[in-house]
């Protein structure tokens, strides 16, 4: 059963908790503490939707999946980044869409489309709600009305080829839910980003996610074969073969949209045989430059674990690579995590590969236990924000990639401007998550005492990141995707003219541009 997220905080309602005392001393130490709870009683706006419209949505789905009662639109608004949650802690919902509407398969998504169009209604596509780049905010202005149209209801498992490795799969499956249904064929796909919990199958698709283990098992968009899709223009069903020449990939025009060019209904996926074994690692390096070194000699020589990432100093002296141990003690430097799954026979093999090879260019084994305990607590870091955010320390993610020659400026650009916009005392933290040959993803983790509008005080630490990023080359997105918070510095990285392509695509499927307006492209 799909457990619904907290409305103001991220993640398992059950597991929403107060700063750990471990942690409590040192964030007093750095920070201060404010108590800054979430306001109590939140008024959602009346739903503005003429009774003629909902009563058109009801003879489509039926009235039972037609639902306007306040609690499930507080928990279709906006989704999870720090301003997100800014804004609902402080009570507004102003973003509350008017309706939610929950259609059973790709028929049922097509028509709502129709009726959207024919009354200009913005339609929001919702799986998960665990964007962090305002990918939910529909424009309101001009249209009848905002549709959050919920996929919970598109949850099967549509076909497995255990001959191709193929699995198609309903975009409303949840992480969990997905490997559970293709645990049970003895199979996996193997994508585990830090939402996994949360998020969804069709999000995945729409945001071109990455997951903790994509040094395995690659990029969500790179493991889609094929796809089907529900626009206002009609369908379009993609992937006809594993490989073609057959002009440009349409199936990328989908797979990263966003929901802006048209809604996901069923993605095919390659998927691996349901590993036996599993091993997780530490290793200690002397400096962050040491460990991409490493990383960067692995990736090129071919030799990548299933999991491979590195903290920085400041993020390894707290054990934020720990999440469950933040505030213990570390023997100093960086901390590596690598993983291995699969056969007992393919993970002896790559272990005994990779661990000569690390050695030689001087890490250092960790304790035994550094490796679990990453696993243990890799999905609990949303958590700890909210926790921070309880006590007025400001707490936000960004993340970027680029190639190894440029990572040292871009390193330094980025923790710079950070600093320079929130003041000396701000904790600017960062881990590399993905690695391919050519180069690599940073995520930085960011905490800085609250201000008393801690909206303009991020807007202004994000814009002076993100123009970093932009100026040093790198992109503005690894994949966080788009949404709105991303769009200022788009054409900076895809020029004026590719946006005109952008939104091209947007008017020939999406005409009226009633697919989540002001998402993505305008």
């Amino acid at each position: 059963m799909t457990v619904e997220m907290h409305p103001s905080r991220w993640g398992d309602p059950a597991q929403a908790a107060p700063l750990p005392d471990s942690a409590r001393g040192l964030v007093e130490l750095v920070f201060g503490l404010t108590d800054r709870p979430a306001v109590a009683e939140v008024v959602v706006p009346v739903s503005g939707l003429a009774p003629a419209l909902l009563a058109g949505l009801e003879d489509l789905l039926g009235a039972e999946h037609v639902l306007t009662d306040d609690a499930l639109r507080r928990l279709r608004t906006r989704g999870k980044s720090t301003p997100d949650l800014l804004r609902q802690r402080a009570g507004d919902l102003s973003d509350a869409p008017d309706v939610v509407v929950r259609p059973n398969g790709h028929d049922e998504v097509a028509a709502v489309l129709a009726f959207a169009v024919e009354h200009h209604l913005a339609v929001v596509p919702f799986g998960g709600g665990t964007s962090v780049t305002g990918g939910l905010v529909a424009r309101r202005a001009g249209y009848a009305g905002v549709v959050s149209l919920d996929l919970v209801r598109m949850k099967r498992l549509l076909a497995v080829d255990h001959t191709s490795m193929t699995a198609t799969l309903e975009p409303g499956l949840r992480g969990p839910e997905a490997e559970a249904l293709l645990a049970a064929e003895g199979l996996t796909l193997g994508h585990y980003p830090q939402s996994f919990e949360h998020a969804s199958i069709g999000g995945f698709a729409a945001t071109r996610s990455s997951g903790q283990s994509s040094a395995g098992y690659g990029r969500f968009d790179a493991l889609v074969v094929g796809l089907r899709a529900a626009t206002p223009r009609g369908e379009l069903a993609l992937g006809s073969s594993p490989a073609n020449a057959a002009g440009p990939d349409l199936r990328q025009l989908l797979l990263g949209s966003e929901g802006a060019f048209g809604v996901i209904t069923a993605v095919t996926v390659r998927v691996r045989r349901l590993p036996t074994e599993k091993v997780y690692e530490g290793w200690r390096w002397p400096s962050f430059e040491a460990g991409r070194d490493a990383m960067r000699t692995l990736a090129q020589a071919g030799l990548l674990p299933t999991v491979l990432r590195l903290s920085d100093e400041a993020e390894t002296s707290i054990n934020l690579a720990r999440p469950d141990a933040i505030g213990d003690s570390s023997d100093g430097g960086c901390l590596m995590i690598t993983g291995y799954e699969g056969t007992p026979e393919a993970v002896a093999a790559r272990r005994d590969a990779v661990t000569p090879v690390l050695t030689g260019l001087g890490g250092l084994t960790a304790d035994a236990g550094v490796g679990p305990a990453w696993v243990e607590g890799r999905f609990r870091a949303p958590y700890l924000r909210d926790s921070l955010l309880d006590v007025g320390v400001l707490v936000e993610t960004l993340e970027t990639a680029t190639f190894w020659s440029n990572v040292p400026r871009l390193y330094a650009d980025v923790k710079a401007a950070l600093v320079a916009s929130l003041g000396t005392s701000t904790l600017v933290l960062c881990h590399v998550s993905h690695v391919y040959e050519t180069g690599c993803s940073l995520y930085f983790t960011v905490a800085a005492q609250e201000a008393d509008d801690p909206l303009a005080q991020w807007a202004a630490a994000k814009a002076a990141a993100s123009d970093a990023m932009v100026a040093t080359g790198a992109t503005i997105t690894h994949h966080h995707a788009v949404g709105t918070d991303h769009k200022p510095w788009l054409a900076a990285e895809i020029g004026a003219l590719g946006v005109s392509v952008l939104r091209a695509v947007k008017a020939d499927l999406d005409p009226t541009g009633i697919l989540n307006p002001g998402v993505l492209v305008d």
